[in-house]
């Protein structure tokens, strides 16, 4: 039987939606998962997936298209099967949508006057196109807790998946609507959000308490069969269909679980992650083969291991969360390539010793690298870019960003006007921003502002490696560790100290022979240190 797929709601402030791509077309074969299309939404572009198996029989919303919420976007069914009427009642159901909803949004218009200014109702989302419920499984932030924009709220558990539902406002929770483990149909009061000590009690009011509607579904349940529950698992396996989180299938697949012998904990005996790896087979099933099967198969050792495979679940900060979501955006939109080159370290070595024989002087040999990199963006400009959709922006100024490692990941403090400071200035400068950066004392505007990035892992005895560029910089400099080894020198073979440098580079905005002159520029100061006290 074919099935209507209308736009899903995935975000708690979406009113529309537009398919930036479909990943599949009409006439395909679909499997349970398969992401069907791309969905630009208010707030960000997200995979949509099909819950259902079949054939893709009709595409209601074309690419690039705009289209309400709860439109038809799609049919699936089973090939070649007549979905005239399903396409007829589909223009009917849009027609009726508005003159159903014109009541409510007048409510809505009302109660919004209501509402104090900064305060942000958000209501339980729809995160699939068959969700009418939704569990919080697990709130990340509590009542008075300060929450910023793209903060992770709560973990809400669907009818297909538990995912994270983050906030889209910035201030603070006031209300807390659904709490932890208890279920609310969708746009039930989730949560409210404003300036700290905002009187929202005239908000709770106006609100049905979820418990209740908790109730109202367990009654219902109760009066369908007295045996539904006794039954549960017969009719999952009867019909077919086992009802399963994506996380609780991929672990029972690796355990080798069979989820028919597995009893959900979940809304309607829906099998989570916890049931799981909870489960213990029973003596009984094990001897589950038939005779036949007994006697045709040949007699092998079981080898039972002496531990169990766990897993121990850490949160994601919000830095490492910013960091892979930055770093992501760079890797899949810039286009990178890498050049490579070896330098000489032996002047920059007795440059260095010198330099820091004054007093009150230290100088590392990444202060010489920025430097060099400050001084080589001068002669290349082309370099110092960032790209847009519309122009390639040309930095008059230069801004050298320097890679830190923090206990949860990576900071890029700034020097501003680099080519401006001397060594030792930058050397001073680089030592505090460093150790303001590890003890998390850096302002944002201190992070912010790089024209090129220099990254630096030689002090970990790492020879040569490729950095992610740090948009929207154009390139970023990876640094080895001094090696020392044979070199040749006026046709001898002699001892040597050596480093490698590589180069990341945008190909939108800086091509290979540009990144190759800029490289052979930097090597020239770094071999002379002398240049770059002029």
């Amino acid at each position: 039987m074919a099935t209507v797929i209308n736009m899903p709601r995935l975000s708690d402030t979406m009113e529309e939606g537009v398919v930036a791509k479909w990943l599949v077309k009409k006439g395909d074969k679909i499997s349970e998962g398969d992401i069907l299309a791309e969905i630009e939404t208010d707030k960000a572009t997200m995979e949509f997936e099909s819950f259902y198996e079949g054939t893709l029989l009709h595409v209601g919303v074309e690419e690039g298209e705009t289209a309400p919420v709860d439109q038809l976007l799609a049919i699936i069914g089973d090939e070649n099967e007549d979905i005239s009427d399903l396409l007829s009642g589909s223009t009917a159901t849009e027609t009726e949508t508005p003159k159903q909803k014109e009541e409510p949004k007048s409510d809505s218009s009302q109660k919004s006057t209501e509402i104090p200014e900064g305060v942000e109702v958000i209501t339980m989302p729809r995160l699939s196109d068959t969700m009418e419920e939704g569990t919080v499984a697990t709130w990340l932030k509590k009542e008075g807790e300060a929450v910023e924009e793209g903060d992770i709220l709560a973990e809400i558990e669907t009818d297909k998946a538990t995912m994270e539902f983050e906030s889209f406002y910035n201030g603070t929770l006031l209300y807390v609507g659904i709490k932890e483990g208890e279920t609310a149909p969708v746009d039930a009061l989730l949560a409210i959000i404003g300036p700290e000590g905002t009187d929202v009690s005239s908000l709770k009011s106006g609100v049905s308490k979820p418990e209740t509607a908790t109730k109202q579904t367990t009654k219902i349940e109760e009066t369908k069969t007295e045996s539904k529950t006794v039954a549960s698992e017969e009719e999952s396996v009867s019909e077919g269909r086992i009802f399963v989180s994506p996380l609780a299938k991929k672990i029972a697949a690796d355990k080798g679980i069979d989820l028919k012998k597995v009893k959900g904990s979940g809304e309607n005996g829906r099998i989570v992650k916890k049931d799981i790896e909870s489960y213990t087979p029973s003596k009984e099933e094990k001897p589950s083969q038939s005779k036949t099967e007994m006697v045709s198969e040949p007699a092998i050792q079981t080898y039972t291991p002496a531990g169990e495979e766990s897993f121990e679940e850490v949160k994601n900060s919000q830095m490492r969360k910013a960091i892979a979501k930055s770093l992501s955006a760079s890797k899949f939109n810039a286009p990178h390539y890498y050049l490579t080159i070896e330098i000489n370290m032996e002047n920059a070595i007795a440059s260095r010793k010198n330099i820091n024989e004054l007093p009150d002087t230290k100088v590392s040999f990444n202060d010489m690298v920025v430097k060099a990199c400050a001084m080589a963006l001068r002669k290349h400009p082309q370099v110092n870019t960032q790209w847009t959709d519309v122009a390639t922006k040309y930095a008059k100024h230069i801004s050298v960003g320097v890679a830190v490692a923090v206990p949860d990941g990576l900071v890029v403090p700034v020097l501003p006007f680099t080519d401006q400071m001397s060594l030792t200035q930058i050397g001073a400068k680089v030592k505090d921003l460093a150790g303001r950066a590890r003890n998390k004392k850096l302002t944002p505007q201190e992070m912010s502002g790089s024209t090129f990035t220099v990254s630096n892992l030689g002090m970990f005895g790492i020879q040569e490696f490729t950095s992610i560029i740090n948009q929207p910089n154009s390139s970023i400099l990876s640094v080895g560790t001094i090696v020392e080894k044979p070199i040749v020198k006026d046709g001898q073979i002699v001892v040597g100290n050596t480093m490698k440098i590589t180069l990341a580079c945008d190909h939108r905005t800086v091509d290979g022979a540009t990144g190759a002159q800029f490289l052979q520029t930097l090597k020239q100061y770094i071999e002379n240190p002398v240049t770059m006290l002029a």
